[in-house]
């Protein structure tokens, strides 16, 4: 069977306007997915060239395909099973900086370079002191950012012409001003100049929100795709087919990469702010809010608790009631966003393990859910599908320690509960003492307030919780009508 750059070839090589750092699955079957088909529409005319952030990665791989991978996408939209194909054509090649620094640098001394990408993990953005100018490369991202950036501040001489639109992807808060931020502490820390800091105020750190579900390299199906295909392709890459992506850009700097006219749900905004809150409380929050009461109930994974209208409809009111009303957008974003997820949710192509999302649940609840709580007593609502929530996060975390971590029961099943040591501490002392729902409601330090202030909260949740505990979390539902 033939390799897949021997059946497709480039047509057309453009300039390396991008410099991407990250060579893994979800920056291909993200960014250079909007590129490829920015290219398609004559909205770029640019290529990307991948930087390998760590020693080992995927680089020979990339450059002995030329750059061309082939992208799946599969799930569900308008309620129907999906599978489609793409070709990406819009990597150029991949340079590894421990192998060939220079390679680097040069690229920095580009006049097609418009715009740096990265993804190097959400640990990536930070700063470490023991980096040095002359490491080639610097341990950390941000150290080699600055790096590159002062080669090219030098080589065009400050001029204005010559600064960049800045893309972080990192999935944390504020991304681009922490890589920001990052970089002028290397600045001061080499001391490399005034002159210099001056430059990279005129770049545009932009703060960024991606959304797409990427499972990756299918390892266990590959021989079924290549039979599809024709061919065969060591770098294929699969993901869901939703896509969104917001992006602080000043107007001034849209036209540099212009992905708006995409046709992806990508979007510019002055603040992506409530754009995180949608994700978190509707996306993240629904997770949150309706997982530990499927798992209790005998489901595994997502898709199965879908299935079952009990809980399809918990998650339906939980959103329309409790969670869409406080999110300061247009209605219908929001109603149209909620849809999304629930076809996501409902992926025939990916096992999504109850079990996974449970991991740091209080934290996890505490930053999805609380704040739609909180939004709701403020306006005299009473959110009782997030508070019988909260009741079966007790119950779930109701456990016992023992050697290798802190468990708990699911029927005749035992299955851990993975959380900070302070959190299993917390509920390990509640547990062994006296009203355990008030104990863990009331600890401030878990919650940032004690939840039994919040009118009414402590009563329903002990009768959810006691209800769960003496039959079942089904029965507990019956609750909330």
């Amino acid at each position: 069977m033939k390799t897949i750059n021997e059946v497709y070839k480039k047509e057309v090589r453009y300039p390396e306007k991008v410099l991407q750092f990250g060579e893994g699955n979800f920056l291909r079957a993200f960014a250079d997915y909007l590129i490829d088909i920015m290219n398609e529409k004559g909205l770029f005319g640019g290529s990307v060239v991948l930087c390998q952030p760590i020693e080992n990665g995927l680089c020979d791989m990339i450059n002995e395909q030329d750059g061309v991978y082939t992208l799946i996408l599969r799930g569900r939209e308008n309620s129907q099973p999906v599978e489609k194909s793409r070709v990406i054509k819009s990597v150029s090649r991949c340079i590894n900086p421990y192998k060939d620094f220079d390679s680097l640098l040069e690229i920095a001394r580009s006049e097609d370079l418009k715009v740096i990408i990265s993804n190097t993990t959400e640990a990536g953005i930070a700063f470490n002191p023991d980096d040095k100018f002359t490491d080639t490369p610097a341990s950390s991202y941000p150290g080699k950012l600055t790096r590159f950036l002062y080669e090219r501040f030098t080589h065009f001489k400050g001029s204005e012409s010559s600064t960049l639109l800045i893309l972080p992807v990192e999935l944390i808060d504020n991304n681009g001003d922490e890589l920001y931020k990052c970089v002028l502490q290397f600045a001061d820390l080499w001391n490399l100049g005034d002159e210099f800091k001056a430059w990279l105020k005129k770049c545009t750190f932009s703060n960024t929100l991606v959304d797409r579900i990427v499972t990756g390299y299918p390892k266990n199906e590959t021989e079924a795709f290549f039979d599809k295909l024709g061919y065969t392709d060591n770098l294929l890459d699969t993901a869901e087919p939703f896509f969104f992506w917001a992006l602080e850009v000043p107007e001034d700097k849209r036209d540099v990469f212009p992905a708006d006219k995409s046709g992806l749900n990508a979007i510019f905004a002055d603040s992506i702010k409530n754009y995180k809150m949608r994700k978190v409380r509707i996306l993240n929050g629904a997770h949150t809010a309706s997982v530990l009461g499927a798992y209790l109930s005998g489901y595994d994974i997502v898709r199965d608790m879908m299935n079952d209208c009990e809980f399809y409809s918990f998650i339906s009111e939980t959103l329309n009631e409790e969670v869409i009303p406080y999110i300061p957008l247009p209605e219908k974003e929001l109603s149209d966003f909620a849809t999304a997820v629930f076809e996501r949710f409902n992926n025939p192509f990916i096992d999504h393990r109850l079990l996974d999302i449970s991991l740091n649940s209080v934290s996890k609840y505490k930053a999805r859910c609380l704040p739609s709580v909180l939004d709701a007593f403020k306006n005299g609502n009473f959110p009782k599908h997030l508070l019988f929530s909260l009741a079966c996060l007790l119950k779930f975390y109701k456990g016992y320690e023992k050697v290798g971590g802190f468990f708990a029961m699911r029927g005749g099943e035992e299955y851990q509960i993975k959380d900070s040591a302070d959190v299993i501490k917390a509920f390990s002392n509640a547990i062994s003492g006296g009203d355990y729902v008030k104990t863990i409601m009331s600890d401030a330090d878990l919650w940032g307030l004690d939840l039994t202030t919040l009118d009414g909260a402590y009563e329903f949740v002990s009768e959810c919780f006691n209800t769960a505990e003496a039959e079942s979390v089904k029965e507990a539902m019956e609750l909330l009508k």
